[in-house]
């Protein structure tokens, strides 16, 4: 009579919805057609999107990032990340005669004319993101005597506000949303008034790779997260995998950071990628894992997905003018 003992066996499991969300797709998009239509160089205040094999690409066709406009000749095609930037942006690209187009994602925005309408309102705007992230810069701008960051609960003691009545929050839109609420509660117990924005500020996207890496995470003796170390979205997704219960987490720009050491021992591997990561780079690391004796990943569905965004008007416009001409 055989015996099952029970061997654990090696398996692979892939998040859906991973990698590119609408707005970085927009954004690509925008570079990539600007190229096309008005030919190389075309400038990129900042990265696009924060993914480093994606910049490099784009600079392959003719794309020069910069990160300040002064370093972009007057009169030149300059393109706005995906992150967004404040009015004091549009007014030094239009003081230097530059032709922008605007490639901010439709959620950020949304944050921008939240800050605007709570400001004219007079509220004080509690921003809850990463000091320095060009997300939270952008917003900040749009209000910086209104507005005052909150990186995490650990801030709000340090809290000061004009009335405690009059006192809304706002978010970064690739925080987790675990870490937001968790902040939000505490400057609710001191502010008990506070004023939600209308909708959450928390992109669908990253809500969406954050719920998906915790379906495959809780039992996972190893989650791979590809995407780069300045993506917000993409570390926060290996801290939500560790805080669901996977064993270990590490995020990767490709398979060639992988470290074989930690696949010793590890029977059930879990991959994911943030939301500005060309699915190419999910495969090599799928290949990677084949390689190395996992089998072909099984895909965990969690959410579909079909949001699509128009590109830039401004764009849009001259795609229409050459397409006559």
């Amino acid at each position: 009579m055989s015996v099952d003992l029970g061997m654990p066996t090696k398996g692979v499991r892939l998040a859906a919805p991973r990698g590119y969300c609408a707005g970085v797709d927009r954004a690509v998009i925008t570079v990539e057609k600007a190229l096309d239509l008005y030919g190389a160089p075309v400038y990129v205040r900042k990265q696009i999107v924060h993914n480093k094999h994606v910049v490099s690409d784009l600079e392959s066709r003719g794309a020069v990032f910069v990160e300040e406009l002064d370093e972009v000749p007057e009169g030149a095609t300059v393109v706005f990340s995906a992150h967004g930037v404040s009015p004091t942006v549009h007014t030094e690209a239009a003081a230097r005669n530059l032709k922008t187009i605007d490639a901010t994602c439709p959620l950020v925005t949304k944050v921008h004319h939240e800050a605007k309408r709570f400001a004219n309102d007079d509220y004080d705007i509690l921003l809850i993101g990463h000091a320095g992230h060009e997300e939270v810069e952008g917003t900040s701008g749009e209000a910086p005597e209104h507005i005052q960051l909150v990186q995490g609960p650990r801030d709000v003691a340090s809290i000061v506000v004009r009335d405690p009545s009059k006192v809304a929050w706002l978010s970064q839109t690739t925080l987790s949303v675990d870490e937001t609420l968790e902040t939000v509660d505490a400057i609710r117990q001191r502010f008990p008034e506070l004023l939600d924005p209308p909708s959450d500020d928390i992109c669908y996207a990253t809500q969406n790779r954050q719920l998906a890496v915790k379906e495959i995470a809780h039992d996972a003796d190893l989650v791979i997260v590809v995407g780069s170390a300045n993506s917000s979205n993409s570390v926060r997704l290996a801290e939500v995998a560790l805080e669901a219960g996977a064993k270990t987490a590490h995020r990767v720009d490709d398979a060639a950071e992988i470290d074989e050491s930690w696949l010793v021992g590890v029977d059930k591997v879990s991959v994911t990628s943030g939301a500005s990561v060309p699915e190419a780079l999910v495969e090599g690391v799928l290949s990677y894992l084949a390689e190395k004796g996992y089998p072909d990943a099984e895909a965990v569905h969690s959410a579909e997905e079909s949001l699509i965004f128009a590109l830039p008007p401004e764009l849009r416009r001259d795609l229409r003018a050459a397409a006559k001409g």
